[in-house]
């Protein structure tokens, strides 16, 4: 008979919060220029808190059972949002946080253990994932790390090529439907300059490199 014991689900990564910007306002004091048509205002900010992660299509998460090492294991969500388990089969797991994944896997695997406890971590998160194109070495998609930067996606890309304009970078985001775009003065901004625009990513973001 197995002792009887308490479900732990763990929720690893919370979603990132949106970041205060004031560049609209510094592209008025700078006589900034916008494309006709283009959207170019700031980032609304939300005053709440983050709400807790849900789980993706192609995120990786590490299924934890205590005492039960054969179930317990590392995998990818399938592309339909479910993955695999010895005794409980198929699982949704896309849309669901890592504590309601824990309690759905413990809840197929009570009519064949005593009180299981089940932990889910997600590990990679590949269902979330900005773009680089351009002027930079490495062009292509990236994934979308919690609080990452512009700069910090930069950084990933290689270096910029010679030809790169880097004062005139920036970022489209789609938002209500209309395509809006965010300046970034690369140089400013790695002298501590113009830190507004250095903007928290969200996910499907390109950075374009000129």
């Amino acid at each position: 008979m197995r002792v009887p014991i308490l479900l732990a689900g763990l929720v690893l990564l919370p979603c990132a919060h949106a970041q205060d910007t004031q560049g609209q306002a510094a592209a008025k004091a700078q006589g900034q220029k916008t494309d006709p048509g283009v959207n170019t205002s700031n980032p609304a900010t939300p005053t709440g808190q983050a709400a807790e992660y849900r789980i993706g299509p192609q995120d990786v998460v590490q299924i934890d059972v205590w005492k039960e090492p054969e179930i317990t294991r590392t995998i990818p969500v399938r592309p339909d949002g479910k993955i695999s388990l010895p005794l409980v089969n198929d699982v949704q797991a896309a849309g669901l946080t890592a504590m309601q994944l824990a309690g759905v896997i413990r809840e197929g695997l009570t009519k064949y253990l005593t009180n299981p406890q089940v932990t889910v971590t997600v590990t990679m998160i590949n269902s979330r994932r900005v773009y680089i194109t351009g002027e930079v070495s490495r062009t292509g998609a990236l994934p979308l790390l919690p609080n990452m930067t512009v700069l910090q996606a930069l950084s990933t890309a290689g270096g910029f090529t010679p030809f790169a304009k880097m004062k005139d970078i920036y970022i489209l985001r789609i938002e209500n439907g209309r395509q809006t775009k965010y300046p970034f003065h690369y140089k400013d901004v790695v002298k501590g300059k113009r830190q507004e625009e250095n903007i928290l990513l969200q996910p499907n973001d390109v950075i374009v490199v000129p």
